[in-house]
């Protein structure tokens, strides 16, 4: 079988021309490692852990045993993963936390993982602690040029310079505040869904009109959000810096929750299905790796509606591993079956790309120029 070479020149090329298109329905979806990326020369206080550096990081915390002390919580997360390693799922901070909640809310008067229900409000609490504390490097925004080297200030310049006809969506699985920094400090507005001036809160309605708010970029943070907390006394999703960490919404949609809380993660996913069930819509797929099997049907089953969207996946898949430097996109891996079973889903690697369902190596073409006698 002949190898299949693409010409990276011409993708480029075919890229620049949709992102300055004004007839196209332009959207991205970024995911956690566009918060691990840095400019350089920039500080390390603007990156974001990525979700395995986070795990490991809180999982190593929380396990710590006081001395002749046993650690309940160490043992009951080593269970905890065993269960989500028996169902093929990640053990990642999300689907923890996951776990912890749907187990807090059943248990009643018993035990589970040998924690009671208290001692499962107080993981929950300890989880949701650390990942604001982890996540939170807005609050080294007071270090010099902190805002002007984030890369997402870039970004939101390149936003606030284009001229279109709609406005750009940005869908971002995130929780950290990158993104409205960068397009605060670029005076760029935008709309995340919540209504208000003193306490916003979330409007699901206004969500699904696209007409709302026309010329605003909008937002989208389907994972939840740092500044997210659920009012229990009425029942609203809020935005706001929340006063205790346990009430912060940083939660993947796949929980069972209340109604009320459910209403961000609904409206935001059907959000990403709408949008690409428009005729002529573009959606650029930054730092995500497809990890996130329900994020994942969302983008399959509405590519299967529409005969003129379509999705870029620009992948940094390069990895070190024993001192070798390698490439996660093969033609067997998850993210090239993905994309092998549909056309409407395009993969660029470093080294690799999909391109029409078809797995081949980029290969520059040089043409020889002859002098004339």
């Amino acid at each position: 079988m002949n190898e299949i070479f693409y010409n990276p020149q011409e993708y480029i090329r075919q890229l620049q021309s949709l992102l300055i298109s004004d007839k196209k329905k332009i959207g991205f979806l970024f995911g956690a490692g566009t918060s691990l990326a840095l400019k350089k020369g920039a500080s390390d206080k603007s990156k974001v852990p990525a979700i395995k550096e986070l795990t490991e990081s809180i999982v190593s915390e929380i396990s710590k045993s006081e001395e002749g002390q046993e650690n309940k919580y160490k043992n009951a997360l080593e269970n905890i993963k065993e269960e989500l390693e028996k169902k093929s799922l990640d053990f990642n901070i999300e689907y923890i936390l996951s776990n912890v909640i749907q187990k807090k809310e059943i248990i009643g008067d018993g035990t589970l993982n040998g924690l009671n229900k208290a001692e499962f409000e107080e993981l929950e609490k300890q989880i949701k602690k650390a990942i604001k504390e982890k996540v939170s490097v807005h609050n080294n925004k007071s270090e010099q040029d902190f805002l002007e080297n984030l890369v997402h200030t870039d970004f939101a310049e390149w936003v606030g310079r284009a001229d279109r006809k709609n406005p750009i969506e940005i869908f971002t699985t995130n929780y950290d505040f990158l993104f409205e920094m960068g397009l605060e400090h670029k005076n760029v507005p935008y709309y995340d869904g919540f209504v208000g001036g003193f306490e916003p809160f979330f409007d699901a309605l206004s969500v699904e009109n696209t007409k709302f708010s026309p010329h605003c970029t909008k937002l989208w943070k389907i994972h939840g959000s740092l500044g997210w907390t659920f009012d229990k006394n009425r029942e609203k999703v809020l935005r706001k810096f929340p006063e205790d960490d346990k009430d912060i919404l940083v939660y993947p949609s796949i929980l069972k929750y209340s109604e009320a809380k459910k209403f961000p993660y609904i409206s935001l996913t059907d959000r990403l299905s709408n949008f690409l069930k428009q005729d002529d819509t573009v959606l650029f797929v930054c730092g995500y790796s497809f990890g996130d099997a329900h994020i994942n049907e969302v983008i399959l089953s509405a590519l299967k509606t529409n005969t003129t969207s379509h999705v870029f996946v620009l992948y940094y898949d390069e990895y070190t591993e024993n001192n070798n430097k390698k490439y996660a996109l093969q033609k067997d891996s998850k993210l090239s079956k993905i994309a092998k079973e549909t056309k409407k889903i395009s993969v660029y690697g470093m080294r690799n790309a999909v391109i029409g369902g078809v797995f081949g190596d980029w290969k520059l073409k040089f043409v020889c120029l002859q002098r004339s006698p």
